[in-house]
């Protein structure tokens, strides 16, 4: 019964109704969006072991609720759960996106300017050509010049075939003109072949840059597509599940009138119970209390009679040692008081089942972001859960006598309630729900140990499980603290 009872402790808290109903309602009015960072693989089970325990957390506060309820309420909370973890996915494909549209703007630019590089080469390749050109025709036109005169004039002739010092003169600074433009001229020839050499090797260079470029710059352009192509899935897949979060938000605002109406049924059923349980427990303590005050005052004038006997005896066999007669053996005309036994200081319960505990007994905040519509800020979970599994016997934890046992108590099931009586001063119940069945009936007396019952999930309830609780004068109580 998870979270179910309510609690009549002073101050009183609300149980069950509004500990379903704040987790039944956690998706009416808030859900996060938000994103998360990257998490490492223990970080992830960690993440996965939180939700588990979310989820059964659930379970537990909404099993007096129809289970397309609760399974409605844990489907919402699992999408809100992925909801971050999609977002970081889409937020990271659009960087891959954005990085990858970078690298190609990069790479585009990086192209311009290589293709830039390329046409500068050309054009000092044009312009050299036409210098190598000039320096072709000039060597040419030297070399007609000298065709034309009979080629440079030797030594001899400058000597024996001049006219005089002056044509003599004239001839050499004539001829040593003639080399030095020759040798001019077949210089720069020289310069401007390397240099036209060194520029075809650069242009070749930036042309398999260019080649590379374009090659880097169709896989980043691919690349880019596909962080696109990526992005808009984990787009579709944020969106849908926004969409089916909205749609199980609204599913269950439209059930909230169905769900307070169920919560209002089980708020009423369980305070008749608790109610009848109080009424029961507080006549059994009055009937102890009287019973104690009886039995005190016999005993105590069984005392007093005892010593008036125990005195007259005295005193007659006094009376017989005082007059020198035989002292007589009186019998008493009144018989000792009864001895009384101590009570018991403690009830003693054994568990009632195997298994281990699911759900312990206490208070439960209302989970952020969620509606506390009864403005008590939480819920008390009014008992404790096993989880033994289906058919687990179930035994009476104490001897006493069966209250009730059918399915009357809204959403609980096939349930039992048993009165352990008075120990010293406190009255106790416990209460069984969910029951598979039970093997006892109203009125009749158990002992210690004996078997009342099989684990189940009846009623409004989430799996196999029993609740068990304890009411000590009225409240519910730890059981923990009487196991």
């Amino acid at each position: 019964m998870g979270s179910q009872a309510v609690s009549r402790s002073t101050p009183r808290k609300k149980c069950l109704p509004q500990g379903i109903l704040s987790a039944a309602m956690a998706a009416l009015l808030a859900f996060s969006l938000g994103s998360a960072g990257p998490a490492q693989a223990d970080d992830l089970d960690d993440r996965k072991a939180a939700l588990e325990q979310e989820i059964e957390e659930i379970e537990h506060s909404l099993e007096f609720l129809d289970a397309d309820i609760v399974e409605t309420v844990k489907e919402l909370k699992q999408y809100q759960s992925r909801l971050p973890g999609a977002q970081q996915k889409l937020t990271e494909a659009e960087g891959r996106v954005d990085a990858a549209a970078n690298k190609v703007a990069a790479l585009a630019q990086r192209v311009d300017l290589a293709l830039q590089t390329k046409d500068k080469i050309n054009q000092q390749l044009a312009s050299d050509a036409e210098e190598l050109k000039e320096t072709k025709k000039v060597i040419g036109q030297i070399a007609t010049q000298a065709y034309k005169q009979g080629g440079v004039p030797s030594n001899l002739s400058l000597f024996f075939g001049s006219d005089g010092d002056a044509s003599l003169a004239s001839t050499i600074d004539l001829a040593d003109q003639a080399l030095r433009s020759q040798n001019a001229a077949l210089n720069k020839l020289s310069q401007q072949n390397a240099t036209n050499v060194n520029s075809q090797a650069r242009l070749e260079a930036v042309e398999e840059e260019i080649r590379g470029l374009k090659a880097q710059a169709e896989e980043a352009l691919a690349a880019e597509q596909t962080a696109r192509d990526e992005a808009a899935a984990e787009k579709q897949k944020v969106d849908q599940l926004i969409a089916e979060t909205s749609a199980l938000s609204d599913s269950l605002q439209a059930r909230k009138p169905e769900i307070e109406q169920e919560l209002a049924k089980t708020e009423q059923a369980q305070q008749q119970v608790l109610s009848q349980i109080k009424e029961r427990q507080e006549r059994l303590r009055r009937e102890a209390e009287e019973k104690a005050r009886r039995e005190a005052e016999e005993q105590r004038k069984a005392q007093e009679a005892w010593e008036r006997e125990q005195a007259r005896i005295k005193a007659a066999q006094q009376a017989a040692r005082n007059n020198g007669q035989p002292v007589p053996q009186i019998i008493p005309k009144v018989k000792p008081p009864k001895q009384v036994s101590s009570s018991p200081s403690s009830f003693g319960l054994i568990a009632p089942t195997s298994g281990i505990i699911t759900s312990g007994f206490g208070w439960r905040s209302t989970p952020p972001g969620t509606i506390d519509f009864f403005g008590t800020g939480g819920y008390l979970h009014s008992g404790i859960d096993y989880g033994p599994g289906c058919n687990a016997p179930v035994y009476a934890p104490a001897a006493g006598v069966v209250v009730r046992a059918d399915g009357s108590v809204w959403g609980g099931g096939n349930s039992v309630t048993m009165s352990h009586g008075v120990v010293g001063g406190n009255a106790l119940d416990t209460n069984y729900y969910h029951l598979n069945k039970y093997v006892v009936y109203a009125g009749q007396s158990v002992s210690r140990g004996q078997l009342i019952g099989y684990v189940g999930s009846t009623g409004n309830s989430t799996g196999c499980h029993l609740h068990f609780e304890t009411v000590v004068n009225g409240d519910f109580v730890n059981p923990m603290g009487l196991l």
